[in-house]
């Protein structure tokens, strides 16, 4: 018969509880996310695109500098949908003495992933800024790395590019600068060494559910001249791309890999590597709410209990 409940007169009602299970949601491209309907809070992962290594031709390009890396946890939303942008990595260049492009920017909500800096290709061109900064070009004049964490953020989004180092005019010494990722700077190219600069490593999430390492940058691109060339650097560990190998047979610099916002390998007499595409994961955490409780009836309840002589308006 009725009751009351929370001074309403009606049937009583077994509550239900639903449970919605953990989502993870992965963005590999822009789009829009739709919260579960209990979701308050989330954890994110927002990377950038990675910038474009450097193409040189009078020295060792720099490698470009890996996308911003943003994550945490407990993060205040409210729905029922927010947009994603997801940041494109920046194409390598092909002209002569070019500097490498920055990636695109990964938004979500108020969090953003700054792209990562080109490498330089030419004297008196530093590494550009970025999320993570691109290294220096090698050569008559080896120029400095770019700046990482720009804009700043706290904690870092990343680290600058490492310095080009100076070398002889065409003896193969010149040595681009690897490019920043976003646990490690890039490596500088110095002299004596014959390796150019390996790029930065970057950092690892498990927001996936799988551990994935992110946003390492672009190795630097040795000199041109007389063989033996100077050797490559290496991509940063998080998708950056190698930079180019001019000894034979030569060997184009790598694009950062799509989706880790790795930054791409610096060049010589070949066209730069290209950033590697930047991604955006939310985590809702697992929840349960309480439904059909006493005092809640649906529509079709309160007919049934009209119509059975159980429902009053005391």
């Amino acid at each position: 018969m009725a009751s009351a409940n929370g001074g309403i007169i009606g049937v009583d009602n077994t509550p239900e509880e639903v449970t919605t299970p953990e989502t993870i949601t992965t963005f590999n491209s822009s789009g829009t996310l739709t919260l579960q309907p209990s979701t308050s809070t989330v954890d994110y992962l927002v990377v950038a695109g990675g910038g474009g290594g450097g193409r040189g031709g009078n020295g060792g390009a720099g490698g470009g500098g890996a996308g911003g890396f943003r994550t945490g946890s407990s993060f205040p939303v409210t729905g029922p949908t927010i947009p994603v942008t997801v940041g494109a990595g920046a194409a390598g260049p092909s002209g002569f003495n070019a500097s490498g492009l920055d990636g695109s920017d990964s938004v979500f909500s108020s969090i953003t992933s700054d792209g990562g800096g080109g490498g330089g290709a030419y004297y008196g061109q530093p590494g550009r800024t970025g999320g993570s900064g691109g290294g220096g070009v090698g050569g008559f004049a080896g120029d400095p790395g770019g700046a990482g964490n720009t804009p700043p953020t706290s904690p870092s989004q990343g680290n600058s590019g490492g310095d080009g180092a100076v070398g002889p005019s065409f003896a193969g010494t010149g040595k681009g600068g690897g490019g920043g990722g976003a646990s490690a700077a890039g490596v500088d190219g110095p002299l004596p060494t014959s390796n150019s600069g390996n790029g930065g490593a970057g950092s690892p999430s498990t927001i996936s559910g799988s551990d994935v390492t992110y946003a390492g940058g672009g190795g630097g691109a040795g000199m041109g001249g007389s063989p033996p060339f100077t050797v490559n650097g290496l991509g940063g560990a998080g998708g950056g791309g190698d930079g180019e190998n001019r000894n034979a047979p030569i060997t184009p610099p790598e694009d950062g890999s799509a989706n880790t916002g790795g930054g791409g390998g610096g060049a010589n007499v070949t066209t730069g590597g290209a950033g590697g595409s930047g991604v955006v994961i939310i985590k809702e955490p697992a929840s349960s709410v309480l439904t059909n409780t006493s005092g809640m009836w649906t529509m079709d309840a309160v007919y049934d209990a009209v119509k059975g002589g159980n429902w009053t308006n005391a």
